[in-house]
C-alpha cells in the first residue's frame, strides 16, 4: 500500500466517514485540503451510467465557466486565406503552418487549446492520435470548429472548458484554483454539473442510471465524496 503522506493524511482526517457530501460543503472542505506550496487544481469526477462503446451514449460538451479558469491559455488556429488575419485580430496565439505541424507530430506541443475553421479539419484529422489522447481535439461540439474564430478565441478565453466521458464512463472536469473563493468554485461545479445533465444520451433513465456517483479533491489531496442524488435534484 502507497504510504501517504503526512500533509494528506491530514487532509483525509477532515473527511467524515461514510458520509457523501453536498456540493457547496464539499468546496468548504476542499478549500480546508489544499495546502500545498502551490494553487492546487480542483477537479470533479463523475461516473456515468453510460456504455463507452455505444455512440448514442457518448458523453461530451463544454460550457464557460463563470468563475473563470485562472490560467492563461495558448490557443492554437488552423485557418488559411483571411482566416489568418481574422485569427490573429482575435488574439491566436499560433497559426498552424507546416513547420509546426511537423513539431506536433514530434510530440512538441506549445499549446493549450486548438480551434479549427471547417475546410481545415482534414489537416487536424491527421493528427488526431495526439491530439485526441490530450483533450485538444477541435469538435463542433465544444465550438472549436467554427468559422467564426473570433467567438472561439473569446470563449477560450472566458474559462470555456471541454469534457468527454473517458473509456471507463467517467467524466473529468476543471472546477478551479485553490486560490479561487468558494463562491467561484461553487459556481463552476454547478454550470458543469448542469450541463452533464443536459447531455445525458435519451436511451438512459434518470439520475439513479445516469449519475452513479461523483467526488471533489484538490490535485495533491483525497477525494470528498458527493451525493450523487443531491446534485442531480439541486441542478436538474
Amino acid at each position: 500500500m502507497k504510504k501517504r503522506s503526512k500533509r494528506y493524511r491530514a487532509a483525509a482526517g477532515l473527511l467524515e466517514a461514510a458520509r457523501r457530501y453536498q456540493l457547496r460543503d464539499a468546496v468548504l472542505v476542499v478549500k480546508k485540503m489544499s495546502t500545498a506550496k502551490f494553487d492546487e487544481t480542483l477537479t470533479m469526477a463523475v461516473r456515468l451510467g453510460v456504455d463507452p462503446t455505444k455512440a448514442e451514449e457518448q458523453v461530451r460538451g463544454s460550457v464557460i465557466l463563470p468563475g473563470g479558469t485562472g490560467k492563461k491559455i495558448r490557443i492554437l488556429v488552423f485557418a488559411k486565406g483571411e482566416k489568418i488575419s481574422e485569427a490573429k485580430a482575435a488574439g491566436a496565439d499560433l497559426i498552424a503552418d507546416d513547420e509546426l505541424v511537423k513539431k506536433i507530430q514530434d510530440g512538441i506541443l506549445e499549446f493549450d487549446a486548438v480551434i479549427a475553421t471547417p475546410d481545415e479539419m482534414a489537416k487536424v484529422g491527421k493528427l488526431g492520435k495526439i491530439l485526441g489522447p490530450r483533450g485538444l481535439m477541435p469538435s463542433p461540439k465544444t465550438g472549436t470548429v467554427t468559422a467564426d474564430l473570433k467567438t472561439a478565441i473569446q470563449n477560450l478565453r472566458a474559462g470555456q472548458v471541454a469534457y468527454r466521458n473517458d473509456k471507463e464512463g467517467n467524466v473529468h472536469m476543471f472546477v478551479g484554483k485553490a486560490s479561487f473563493d468558494e463562491d467561484s468554485i461553487l459556481a463552476n461545479a454547478a454550470t458543469l454539473v448542469k450541463s452533464l445533465i443536459g447531455a445525458k444520451p435519451k436511451v438512459l433513465g434518470g439520475r439513479g442510471e445516469y449519475f452513479r456517483s461523483a467526488s471533489m479533491s484538490p490535485c495533491m489531496g483525497p477525494a470528498i465524496p458527493l451525493d450523487p442524488v443531491a446534485l442531480w435534484d439541486d441542478f436538474a
